[in-house]
Formats: structure tokens, sequence, C-alpha cells
């Protein structure tokens, strides 16, 4: 997609289906247009969300509209956050299009069917660009996750490790463990510098190593303190990742040659 200067549009993604959010998600932060500040699954997660003050954290929402099959939970939604003031964008984003014209009455910005593509995602983009030309500026990102039906925030230092597990994301925290609506890949692609793809299923905030094991196979301890008397997590390294990431911590420290 086209590269743009400028503030990126906060965004929030509420889709039911898991490769729907995701690849949505992916085109966003691949799109240098937008960033995604929050991803969830349910209507009653984006009520919390959109119809509180949280609304304000967000440029723009991609709202489905069918979030739990035959009921459109979306259009509800969307007719309560027009009544609001201040509230942002709307992008009804669904495999229907017998809704486009209520849509529209309510004030949508756009209506972008599935399945979608980064074409047209870059043409909505540019679109909501043109309707916010003076973005708010962007505070510090937040982590927004899950645990059972209370949403968690948290900033992003405090997180140890990102874990992919049987079709799930999970963030490691000094607080515990939360479930969140990103794949691996759309954490990478937005959380900038300072996490480390260790292994296929983890990515490792490498402030928060601690310890490089090397017993047979490779492995980081993440978290407070050393293994033996701190709080945190074991997380395997792959074998073709282990010299990198050896190098790579090595290149910020000093007290060791590089042989040793």
């Amino acid at each position: 997609m086209s590269r743009e200067g400028g503030e990126k549009l906060r965004s929030l993604v509420v889709e039911d289906e898991w490769a729907a959010r995701n690849y949505l998600v992916e085109l966003l932060d691949g799109s240098d247009l937008a960033r995604v500040t929050g991803a969830v699954a349910s209507a009653e997660e984006a009520r919390e969300l959109l119809l509180g003050d949280g609304r304000l954290a967000f440029d723009v929402a991609f709202l489905d509209i069918r979030l739990s099959g035959s009921r459109n939970e979306g259009l509800d939604i969307a007719r309560a956050l027009a009544a609001l003031p201040r509230s942002p964008l709307l992008v009804l984003a669904t495999a229907f299009d017998t809704h486009a014209l209520e849509a529209y009455a309510l004030g949508v910005a756009d209506y972008l069917l599935k399945p979608f593509t980064e074409r047209r995602v870059e043409q909505c983009l540019h679109r909501l660009r043109a309707r916010r030309p003076g973005l708010q500026p962007a505070g510090p990102l937040r982590i927004a996750a899950r645990r059972q039906k209370s949403l968690v925030f948290f900033d992003r230092d405090e997180v140890w490790a990102f874990e992919a597990a049987e079709r799930l994301t999970r963030v490691h925290t000094p607080r515990g463990v939360f479930d969140v609506d990103l794949s691996l890949s759309a954490i990478d692609a937005s959380f900038g510098r300072g996490l480390a793809r260790v292994h296929r299923n983890w990515l490792v905030n490498v402030t928060h190593i601690k310890e490089l094991e090397r017993d047979g196979e490779t492995r980081v301890w993440v978290g407070e303190g050393l293994a033996a008397d701190g709080r945190g997590i074991h997380v395997p390294v792959a074998r073709e990742r282990a010299q990198l990431l050896r190098d790579m911590l090595l290149a910020s420290a000093m007290g060791l040659r590089r042989t040793t």
C-alpha cells in the first residue's frame, strides 16, 4: 500500500470471525495510514468501548453488522453511536450489502464489503483521512485484553511476551495472562521496536529478558529477576533464531567478550 505522512488513524476492529478480523487488522496496519489500537469479537465488547468515554481513544471503528449470526447488532451500535457527541468515524465491514442505505442515513463513513482487499481498504482509509484532516494527537498506545467478560488495559512496557496458542493470542504481564484478538504478525507490525520473534509462537519484549539459557535447547527467562527467585516465564527459542537473539542481546550489553 502507499506510504503517506501524518498521524495514523487510530482504529478499532469489531469482527467475530477470527480469520476476517486478523486479515483486516493486517491490512490496516500494513497501510501506514492507520494503526489498530483495539480489536474485539463481540457486540458486548464493542458497546463497552464505543458507547462510553473509551470511544475517544479511536478515530475510526470498523464494525461488522452481524456479530452473532442472525441479528444485526452492528447496526444497533451504529444507531446508538450516531446519537452521541464526539464519536469516531464508523465503517461498516460486512458480507451483506442490504443495509447500505440505512448505514449512510446514519452517517456511516464507508461501507466495506467482504472479502476485504488491500486496494479497497486503502481507498477507504484515504476517504476517512479526507473527512478528518485534523487528527487528535495520539496518546501512548495501550494494550486492551480480555479476561472472561472483563476488559483489561495496560501499558506496552508492562508486556513480557505474546504467545500464540490454540487459535488464540495470549499476553503475559506481571498482572497475569490475558487474551488479545490480534495475530502475532499484527502485533509485531503495530507494536514498534522492542519485540523479538524468538519462536513462531512467541514474541518477547527484549527489555524484560533476564536470562538466556543454553542447555540442550535454548530458552529465555522473561520477567522480573532471575528464574530461581523472580516472577516470569520461560520462553522457547527456535534453533534458527538462537544465535541472532544472542548477538542482539550482547550488542546492547557490556561485560562479556562476544566469543563467550
